[in-house]
């Protein structure tokens, strides 16, 4: 083989890997910075991620001037037989809304604002291009 056809076999095997693989889960925390980066862009200030009261969590908690906002963010591959923002379930909306609620109940300076729930919905590409970012205000 030549040296050129060596230096290419090179720079193929030391391509960096594909930004969204690994475990599902690790897809999932690639998906909630990149909605939390996403949302800080927009102007929203970061307040928590992952917060947990009781038995729920909520992926990322914001603020938008006097408004908290919570977020949940859900991520789904390309073609997927349901879309990342259909995913959301009743039960896990009443969910998120019982984490909010004590979250809130437990910061004396969130009592008093006004609460939101967002959802970001991401679909991871197919190939190594951009993630799609869809952001659903007061979705429920």
């Amino acid at each position: 083989m030549s040296s050129s056809g060596m230096d290419t076999v090179k720079q193929w095997w030391h391509k960096r890997p594909a930004p969204w693989t690994g475990t599902r889960q690790s897809r999932g925390q690639q998906a909630e910075r990149l909605a939390r980066r996403h949302l800080e862009r927009a102007g929203l200030q970061h307040l928590q991620s992952n917060a947990r009261a009781g038995r729920g969590e909520i992926d990322l908690v914001m603020r938008e001037r006097d408004t908290l906002v919570f977020v949940e963010v859900r991520a789904r591959s390309q073609g997927a037989l349901v879309t990342a923002a259909e995913s959301l379930s009743a039960h896990k909306c009443a969910k998120v809304r019982e984490t909010a609620q004590r979250l809130v109940g437990s910061q004396a300076g969130w009592q008093s604002m006004y609460c939101r729930f967002d959802v970001i919905a991401v679909v991871i590409p197919d190939d190594d291009g951009p993630a799609d970012i869809d952001w659903l205000v007061d979705a429920f």
